[in-house]
């Protein structure tokens, strides 16, 4: 009588060859992205990072689920998903906050805009908004014209709608700049930040421009500064 033999065969090893899996590069870069989102807090356009991190998180976690013989990562990818949902909404949300509450009671927002003269009127060199203004409590944005030699203390200054020109020695065109007069104790030390400023608006066309030089024509009695 023959005797049978059965065959055994041990079981994979773990961390052996049969358990390797590659790790997704799609987790990898949600992660980084979601650590990267945080600059939606400094500036609300670049929210597109965060969008990144969860697309490319969702996008792993559907790769791993799909071919989970092969890759790994979906905790990384969880962690970079759960990192730009809280940066896009965090960031987004206080930007909001920020705007809503920025405006001192009593104050209108205004902007560059509605100080170019209207399309199609020809000769005008403000536009009639600028004339409703006159006299106006208002609030606005803008940069330091970087012409004076003083960088602390300064008292009047002139605000323009950005630094495409200013910080390349040009001179900006007359309705993109405000010539801003602090009221005591206010005073500004010279930055390139955006630069929050509220008082009551003039409309006086003058030659002096403080700093650039020629001629301006929209003032700004500044009691607000931030």
């Amino acid at each position: 009588m023959s005797a049978s033999v059965e065959t055994y065969r041990s079981p994979p090893q773990a961390g052996g060859f049969e358990d390797y899996r590659t790790l997704s590069s799609a987790a990898v870069a949600s992660l980084l992205l979601g650590l990267l989102s945080g600059v939606a807090f400094i500036n609300p356009w670049l929210a597109a990072l965060p969008l990144l991190g969860m697309i490319a998180g969702v996008w792993a976690l559907i790769q791993v689920s799909r071919r989970s013989d092969e890759l790994t990562g979906s905790g990384l990818a969880w962690i970079g998903v759960a990192l730009s949902v809280f940066c896009l909404f965090g960031g987004l949300g206080s930007a909001a906050y920020i705007y809503a509450t920025e405006v001192p009671p009593g104050y209108t927002r205004i902007s560059y805009v509605e100080l170019q003269p209207e399309e199609g009127v020809r000769g005008q060199l403000f536009p009639q908004r600028a004339q409703e203004l006159d006299g106006q409590k208002i609030f606005i944005k803008g940069y330091i014209f970087p012409g004076s030699t003083t960088k602390s203390g300064i008292r009047q200054f002139l605000l323009v709608r950005d630094q495409g020109d200013c910080c390349f020695g040009g001179n900006p065109k007359i309705t993109d700049r405000i010539q801003v007069t602090l009221k005591d104790p206010l005073r500004l030390t010279f930055n390139t930040r955006v630069n929050k400023v509220a008082g009551v608006f003039r409309l006086q066309p003058v030659q002096n421009a403080v700093d650039a030089g020629g001629a301006v024509f929209y003032h700004l009695e500044a009691d607000h500064l931030k």
